[in-house]
C-alpha cells in the first residue's frame, strides 16, 4: 500500500510518513510501518535537490555575466539586476558542504554553451575566471566580475 501511495501521490505519502515519524519520536508504538526505503531515498534527495538548485542559480548568473561581457550594448541594467538576484539566491541556498561538490568549471562551460547557442559572440573566455567565493560574496561587485571576463 505504501509503495503504491508513494507512486500515486507523493505529497500524501510524505504527509503520512511525517506523521508516523512524529508519532514514533513521541514514543508511540505504531501499528503502521514507516516506508523506510523511500523515506531514506527522499531524505537523500532533499540534499541533492538543494545542491542542484544552487548550481542552477550559479549557472544562470554565469549566463548573464557572459551576456554582459559579450553584448555591452544589450539590456545591461536588466542583466545586472538578474545577475545580482541569481547570486543572492545562490548564496542563500549555499551550504559549506556544497563547496566540494560544485564544479564551477563545468557550470561555466554549460553557461558558455548556452550563450553561444544564441549568437556565438567572439572573445568569450573558455575557462572560468571566477571562484566560488567571488560569486557568493556578500558584497558581490558585478562590474568587477564582468571585468574578469575581458
Amino acid at each position: 500500500m505504501s509503495d503504491d501511495l508513494y507512486e500515486r501521490d507523493i505529497l500524501t505519502w510524505a504527509g503520512r510518513q511525517a506523521d508516523l515519524l512524529r508519532r514514533m519520536a513521541d514514543g508511540e508504538r505504531l501499528n503502521e510501518t514507516v516506508d523506510w526505503p523511500h523515506v531514506i531515498e527522499e531524505v537523500q534527495d532533499v540534499g541533492l535537490s538543494e545542491l542542484r538548485a544552487c548550481e542552477s542559480l550559479l549557472r544562470q548568473a554565469l549566463v548573464h555575466l557572459l551576456k554582459l561581457g559579450a553584448f555591452p550594448d544589450g539590456p545591461a541594467a536588466h542583466w545586472r539586476s538578474e545577475t545580482v538576484g541569481f547570486l543572492a539566491d545562490a548564496q542563500a541556498r549555499f551550504t559549506p558542504s556544497m563547496r566540494q561538490r560544485i564544479d564551477l568549471d563545468a557550470l561555466y562551460a554549460k553557461a558558455l554553451r548556452q550563450v553561444r547557442a544564441g549568437e556565438n559572440p567572439p572573445g568569450l573566455r573558455e575557462t572560468c575566471p571566477f571562484t566560488l567565493d567571488m560569486l557568493l560574496a556578500d558584497d558581490v561587485d558585478v562590474g568587477a566580475l564582468i571585468a574578469r571576463l575581458g
